[in-house]
């Protein structure tokens, strides 16, 4: 007698309904070929959110890479990173510019400028592109993943940070410099205070950051200032719940983030300058010759990164009126020193710009998932983005081609150009407008005997492309430059009282001045056809020689 088996998971066909069809068997047990197994480590399987940020990163890094690179300070740091290059040793006293020779130099960011010279020389301009888009590229990235991961990967928190910090530090990040280092350390070290757990690695990792950012770049100050912000911060957060200073002592927050501060100031005094790298951090950012140059000045509403301040400033009052959300007192100290420290002296606000975009974004999503609107438009509460191999790969496969597509992944793959010709297209769609490529070329053509007066923001690349033995008269460095010397010079500029007399004083043999608002100092020279003659001049520079050098 024969069982029949049922399956108690199928039900019964409905009377009428047609019998469903059985599958089409091969005649070969095993698993169903139409569905493909992910056989990618769990570890490995990316959200495929993932790719769609890869692609918000990638395109900025894109961007970034094709822009011209600035006509200041990046070459005037390429030139003391040749120098410590061939010399083999950092110098005592400042190299390159002769009326500075004696001045004491302490070189905050010699490593920087030794590992900008050794790219550019192993792969040429290219590779400062991609350092240029990298660092800015991976503070966005840094500041974005601490966003999301604080607001459980709202999008829209997220584009309101890496938009805020774009528009508020957009002429911060114009120029290629050192300080883009310091600016990566900082967001890294202000994300790992502020949006992730602490992890015991973190006792190695700090110090370690501290001691390269301390060689990188002078703002490593800055760094040390955010450790002890946090670490007051939540003294006070404690006070106030608590009301007991032992209470605040025997935290173990306070008492991690105190000793953490402690050994960060240790390890940057791993540097070849130990605790005199302090005080030349301090002098510099104190010279009076710097309160000469508009980065230094104090920000105002008349600049248009002042009005991108302000109205970030505005839009962090409305947030803190209405966020749900509570607000610790280091976020109020750090937006209000970081701030204070921006309305002092403009530079400031490249630090300012993360901190203030990250408490924007984490306050708008606390405000709009209060909301109902909130919920249903802006900042859903949607379950976690599905993972899988697949998404892996397709952010590994954008990574790729948004390298790849860069000047520097285009010279990796392919070689740098080979004609004269083509490597010139490429320093001049690599360069921005304002750089005196063609002066550079005549003063080889015809190298100036003695002292050249230059314009101060033209010294660093003449420094750099210029001839080997140029003797320039200013460069970016204007805190090494003596301060009677950074008087005349401007007194010279602007065609002041004596200023032929003065020329005279420093042998000066031949003027390159850029034509922008130097007018009158150029008509004053072209007047005195009996001494000056012009050698070259064309729609943004003019060269002028003595006719009997002295």
């Amino acid at each position: 007698m024969s069982t029949v088996v049922t399956n108690p998971e199928r039900s019964a066909p409905s009377p009428g309904a047609p019998e469903p069809e059985e599958p089409v068997s091969a005649g070969i047990d095993g698993p169903d070929l139409n569905v493909l197994e992910d056989r990618f480590p769990e570890w490995l399987q990316a959200p495929r959110i993932l790719a769609l940020w890869t692609t918000v990163i990638g395109v900025l890094y894109l961007f970034l890479s094709y822009q011209p690179l600035w006509h200041t300070d990046l070459w005037g740091h390429l030139s003391y990173g040749r120098w410590i290059w061939e010399h083999g040793r950092l110098p005592e006293t400042e190299p390159l510019m002769p009326l500075s020779r004696g001045v004491p130099f302490v070189d905050t960011a010699w490593l920087g400028q030794v590992l900008g010279y050794g790219l550019i020389r192993q792969f040429g301009i290219p590779a400062m592109q991609m350092f240029y888009a990298a660092t800015i590229a991976g503070s966005f990235a840094l500041l974005l993943a601490a966003v999301l991961r604080r607001t459980q990967g709202a999008m829209a928190a997220g584009f309101i940070a890496i938009i805020t910090f774009a528009v508020v530090d957009y002429q911060q990040l114009l120029i290629v410099r050192p300080q883009l280092f310091g600016l990566v350390a900082f967001v890294a070290l202000f994300t790992l205070l502020t949006a992730f757990r602490w992890r015991t690695a973190y006792w190695f990792v700090i110090p370690l950051m501290f001691t390269l950012w301390a060689n990188l770049h002078g703002s490593f100050i800055v760094g040390l200032g955010l450790l002890a912000t946090c670490c007051l911060g939540r003294g006070i957060d404690i006070f106030r719940r608590l009301r007991s200073v032992g209470a605040v002592t025997a935290d173990p927050v306070v008492r991690r983030l105190f000793v953490l501060t402690q050994l960060a100031a240790v390890a940057t005094l791993i540097n070849p300058y130990g605790l005199g790298l302090y005080a030349e951090v301090f002098a510099v950012a104190g010279h009076p010759n710097l309160q000469d140059l508009i980065e230094w000045d104090p920000l105002t509403l008349r600049m248009s990164q002042g009005k991108a301040a302000a109205a970030c400033a505005l839009a962090l009052m409305f947030a803190y009126r209405f966020s749900p959300r509570r607000v610790r007192a280091n976020e109020v100290l750090l937006l209000v020193g970081l701030g204070g420290a921006a309305l002092s002296s403009s530079r400031m606000i490249v630090w300012w710009a993360p901190v203030a975009s990250y408490y924007l974004a984490l306050h708008a999503a606390a405000i709009f998932r209060s909301n109902r609107i909130g919920e249903r438009l802006t900042f859903p509460r949607t379950a976690p983005s599905p993972r899988s191999g697949k998404w892996s790969v397709v952010t590994v496969g954008l990574a790729w081609i948004f390298f790849a597509y860069t000047p520097f992944g285009i010279t990796l793959l392919h070689g740098s150009p080979k004609t004269p010709e083509a490597q010139s297209r490429r320093i001049e769609t690599s360069t921005s407008a304002q750089t005196p490529l063609a002066v550079a070329a005549y003063l080889h053509r015809r190298p100036p005997q003695g002292l050249v007066f230059n314009t101060y923001e033209w010294g660093d690349y003449l420094l750099w492309a210029g001839p080997r033995d140029l003797q320039l008269f200013v460069a970016s460095h204007a805190h090494l430059i003596p301060e009677e010397v950074w008087d005349d010079y401007l007194s010279i500029l602007n065609a002041g009282s004596n200023w032929e007399k003065k020329l005279d004083q420093y042998g000066v043999n031949a003027v390159v001045i850029d034509k922008k608002d130097r007018a009158s100092f150029i008509k004053a020279l072209k007047a005195k056809g009996d001494m000056w003659q012009i050698g070259y001049e064309d729609n943004r520079a003019v060269v002028l020689t003595r006719k009997e050098p002295i």
